[in-house]
């Protein structure tokens, strides 16, 4: 009888132990089944918002330029004292057509311009070197033993309140820029894009340029690839600011191109717009 009770009373007192430990297995593996579909949870949410990178072969200047042809560009910006100007322009326009000119340069002078709107008193220039890097460096070395040049950029030295270039490769879907008779404004709309998406942005504006050339209005498209990186410029003609503001709204009115600006405005940081006047010298008028 008493052997009975004792092993009935250890019973008894083990009984809360043993409940005690199934519950406690129980909720480990609820928090463990729990912690597995928030870690679940949290992967899905996290492929919503993190962006998948396709890896690529080749370098986005190969996948976005013009394969025809070897061209460099160079986009320049002078920022001119303001009383010195005109000077400054008489003294390019002396000087500039001698190097466009020159059969011993491989560089063409595409255009050369005054900022109407925008930043003031700043000359815009843009070259062509055929046949890409070699080019720049020939056309570099040989100015460098041209004595008129070197004088002319000391002249203009003493002009200048700052200066700064960018070496840019043409968009494959744009124009070439050509010759233009006049009289035209030129706006210059510069793109600073976000890093890593200068191929979207070739993606989109080539279907984007399509809507763009009613007007005849497209003149070049350039990225560039040294100086200030991921910056994008399209230079646009147009017979004055008015033309401008029709042209550019009845864009809208073609079925697609809102779409495409929907898409491109998130990938861009800042962007800057320059209207142009043309200087005398300049091919494109």
């Amino acid at each position: 009888m008493a052997a009975g009770a004792l092993l009935r009373g250890s019973r008894a007192r083990l009984r809360p132990f043993s409940e005690q430990g199934a519950r406690s297995r129980l909720f480990f593996l609820r928090g463990l089944v729990s912690s597995n579909n928030r870690a679940g949870e949290d992967s899905w949410l996290k492929s919503l918002f993190v962006r998948k990178v396709d890896p690529r072969k080749d370098a986005h200047s190969n996948l976005l330029a013009k394969r025809e042809t070897s061209s460099l560009y160079k986009l320049q910006f002078h920022n001119v004292k303001p009383e010195c100007l005109d000077s400054y322009n008489q003294l390019c326009q002396e000087v500039l057509p001698k190097i466009h000119d020159g059969k011993e340069y491989p560089c063409t002078l595409v255009g050369t311009w005054n900022t109407w709107y925008g930043e003031q008193d700043q000359a815009v220039h843009l070259w062509r070197y055929e046949g890409g890097y070699p080019a720049l460096t020939e056309v570099m070395s040989k100015l460098r033993h041209d004595k008129e040049f070197m004088e002319f950029r000391k002249a203009r030295g003493s002009m200048l309140l700052s200066r700064k270039n960018q070496l840019l490769l043409e968009f494959s879907f744009w124009n070439e820029p050509t010759s233009r008779v006049g009289p035209n404004i030129y706006e210059l709309r510069s793109y600073q894009l976000r890093p890593g998406t200068m191929i979207e942005w070739g993606n989109y504006w080539a279907r984007a340029i399509r809507f763009r050339q009613d007007n005849e209005e497209a003149v070049g498209g350039f990225f560039s690839q040294i100086g200030q990186l991921y910056m994008v410029h399209h230079l646009w003609a147009y017979k004055d600011l008015q033309s401008r503001e029709d042209t550019r709204n009845s864009a809208w009115h073609k079925p697609g191109w809102d779409e495409l600006v929907y898409y491109t405005v998130p990938l861009i940081q800042e962007m800057e717009s320059r209207i142009m006047i043309p200087l005398k010298i300049s091919p494109l008028q």
